[in-house]
């Protein structure tokens, strides 16, 4: 049996400027995180979302940094998308949304 703890979603803001975005991004925590990561960064200090702790992703999890990218870029905030896990490229490669996240 899976732990649910095992499966949220983490923030760090250890390094300025950067939001650190840990765990897995799936179905079942994509709108949980979506928020989360939302509020984290309606204060326009982060320039950058890290994924590099994303352990998984699925396509629900490429939705949701879709939606923070889209959300800053209409507030006029531009977010870059660094470390983003391989799989998660791939498919946002696959559906042709790469150049609206890198």
């Amino acid at each position: 049996m899976t732990n649910a703890v095992d499966h949220a979603v983490q923030l760090s803001a250890s390094t300025p400027g950067t939001l650190g975005v840990s765990g897995v991004l799936s179905f079942d925590t994509a709108a949980s995180a979506l928020r989360t990561i939302q509020a984290a960064l309606a204060g326009n200090t982060v320039t950058q979302l890290d994924l590099a702790g994303v352990r998984h992703s699925d396509s629900a999890g490429l939705s949701c940094v879709l939606a923070v990218v889209a959300d800053a870029t209409r507030r006029g905030h531009a977010v870059k998308v660094i470390n983003m896990p391989a799989g998660m490229q791939v498919l946002a490669q696959v559906c042709e949304v790469d150049r609206l996240i890198g």
